[in-house]
């Protein structure tokens, strides 16, 4: 039996590179799979129906369940029918892996309001669409799991990313306060924070000398982890994925340090004159 055996699962993003390495590991694992895809350049502009459904058809090939789809996941009304789907096709949703995104990469005193936005739209406001769409279904069910996709560059920043760093973050804070809001309906909302090399990563500078080593598959396992029954009881886990080497992302705060008079007001001058021991972890 697969770890999925008999799961309805919605993957955002699956036409290529991760949401397709993961949709054909849920397929292999017995999930029934809605490979949603836009088919979209890189930078989000134009469509195509081609990704989604040549994954499709790779799974059917295989004698797995899937059905393409072409929503726009960053629209109210594409999140809520991307979901539909699965309960139309398959009868319930149990697993979202929110995985689509686009890049529009400028430095900050060169990216334009509507570089910003865009990116916002996909991947928070998208990420958030498709989770309450989803949680609302699974709520009625008690049970479901739900996969973010944040990024190294939304944890700890990168250089000309100012619009996704910030999607980014903002995913993280969603993952955070949607695994507190949804435990108590059986819903469990992980996240991944995944450096691979894909279509989307490919030609940044820091992915020129690699080959393989930081693969689509080596992210796909850690989506069927949190996605089946091995994940437990565990909600609101950043786990990061560099190739071969897996990680745990956690928010760190400093011991901190109260300040030794009545008032307890501290002056800027006291900051400065105390600061390495008040950020000392």
């Amino acid at each position: 039996m697969g770890l999925l055996d008999g799961k309805s699962a919605v993957i955002t993003g699956a036409g290529n590179g991760i949401g397709r390495a993961t949709a054909l590991l849920f397929a292999r694992e017995g999930a029934k799979v809605i490979v949603n895809d836009l088919g979209g350049a890189r930078d989000g502009s134009g469509s195509n129906q081609a990704a989604a459904l040549s994954v499709a058809e790779e799974i059917r090939a295989a004698g797995g369940t899937a059905v393409p789809n072409y929503e726009n996941i960053a629209t109210p009304e594409g999140a809520r029918a991307v979901v539909a789907a699965a309960v139309q096709e398959f009868g319930r949703i149990d697993v979202l892996v929110n995985n689509a995104g686009i890049l529009r990469d400028k430095t900050l005193l060169k990216m334009e309001l509507a570089q910003w936005q865009v990116v916002l739209d996909v991947h928070l406001t998208g990420t958030f669409l498709c989770t309450q769409a989803a949680a609302e279904r699974m709520k009625e069910q008690a049970s479901g799991r739900i996969i973010n996709t944040t990024s190294i560059s939304g944890l700890l920043g990168n250089f000309g990313q100012a619009n996704y760093s910030a999607a980014k973050a903002g995913i993280y804070g969603l993952t955070r306060t949607a695994s507190i809001e949804l435990q108590r309906y059986g819903i469990q909302v992980n996240a991944v924070a995944p450096i691979a090399k894909t279509r989307m990563t490919e030609d940044l500078p820091m992915f020129a000398k690699i080959e393989g080593t930081l693969s689509a598959e080596h992210v796909a396992p850690v989506h069927l982890f949190l996605a089946s029954e091995l994940v437990g009881e565990r909600t609101g886990l950043v786990v990061g994925v560099a190739g071969a080497r897996l990680s745990v992302f956690k928010v760190v705060e400093s011991e901190g340090r109260f300040k030794e008079a009545d008032d307890g007001v501290w002056s800027a001058q006291e900051i400065a004159e105390n600061f390495e021991s008040i950020a000392k972890l």
